[in-house]
């Protein structure tokens, strides 16, 4: 069974543009990275899956059910976390996660209580007197307290420390390991590398591709680091040229006797040959169409 799975999803806003035939699956059990630039049609995306907004066209699907047709049997096997969480001010923090409790119609209380022992929050405190990272382990919090089958994180890490960071996704692997599948839209692309099992991007609302993270990463591009010039070589195929204070560094997507060839006639005095790092391919799919000529 497939955690959401959409088909030919398309959503326009009057004349502007949200996500245009969307096909989107996502595993039960899967911890699965959602990339691209602002504008791309990640919040769109979300929208529709929570039943916040209807596609203009296509269908979308949480756990077999219709998100139109079977919103509150949806939201019920959901954890969400928005990018910005906006709570009543005036409440303390015990009460709104008690108040998103009874809206999951579920006694949270010791879940919640392990949960803001692990990310440090004071329930005590009132909403207003929070900084942005507290607010965000409130949503944090809301999210998971319930135990859903499906997260669904928007730019979750923002305004949080490090430390708090690394725990929160220690909290996200425990319940991955338990089954839950973890759906997270990020800009943070280090994050998806490293805890996410599959990713897809999507740009101009359209996806680009979706694939294992380790398949992404394997490419027939190489970054080219090369010593004893303060000049890139005059090659084809290259982009991303970086001229360090002791070396060249450049990606190189042609061919290897070319490559060679062209630095066999330059004074170099050391070359390394390695893959590019998964950031850089991610950031490929940010930029190619922009760039048609440039090769990854």
């Amino acid at each position: 069974m497939n955690a959401i799975s959409t088909n030919r999803l398309t959503k326009y806003y009057g004349k502007t543009r949200g996500i245009i035939d969307l096909n989107l699956s996502v595993g039960e059990g899967d911890f699965f990275g959602f990339i691209g630039p602002n504008g791309a049609g990640k919040s769109t995306t979300i929208r529709i899956l929570l039943g916040l907004i209807t596609a203009t066209s296509g269908s979308a699907e949480v756990f077999d059910h219709d998100v139109q047709k079977k919103k509150t049997t949806v939201l019920q096997e959901i954890g969400y976390l928005p990018s910005e969480a906006m709570f009543y001010n005036g409440m303390r923090v015990k009460d709104i996660l008690r108040l998103s409790a009874d809206l999951h119609r579920q006694d949270c209380q010791a879940e919640a209580k392990r949960l803001c022992e692990r990310l440090e929050l004071d329930t005590s405190r009132k909403i207003e007197e929070l900084s942005l990272g507290n607010r965000k382990k409130v949503g944090i919090v809301c999210a998971m307290q319930h135990k859903p089958k499906l997260y669904i994180l928007d730019e979750p890490t923002s305004g949080l420390d490090p430390l708090i960071q690394r725990e929160f996704f220690l909290l996200l692997k425990e319940r991955n390991a338990e089954g839950a599948t973890v759906f997270l839209s990020s800009h943070v692309l280090s994050e998806v590398q490293r805890y996410c099992k599959h990713a897809a991007v999507i740009r101009e609302g359209k996806l680009l591709v979706s694939d294992s993270v380790e398949n992404l990463g394997h490419t027939d591009t190489k970054r080219i680091t090369i010593r004893g010039v303060d000049t890139a070589p005059s090659l084809p195929h290259t982009k991303d040229i970086k001229i360090l204070p002791d070396a060249v560094t450049f990606l190189y997507s042609g061919k290897p006797d070319l490559l060679l060839k062209t630095l066999s006639d330059l004074p170099i005095t050391d070359i390394t040959i390695a893959e590019p790092d998964l950031e850089e391919v991610f950031l490929h799919y940010y930029t190619k169409e922009e760039h048609p000529n440039a090769d990854l």
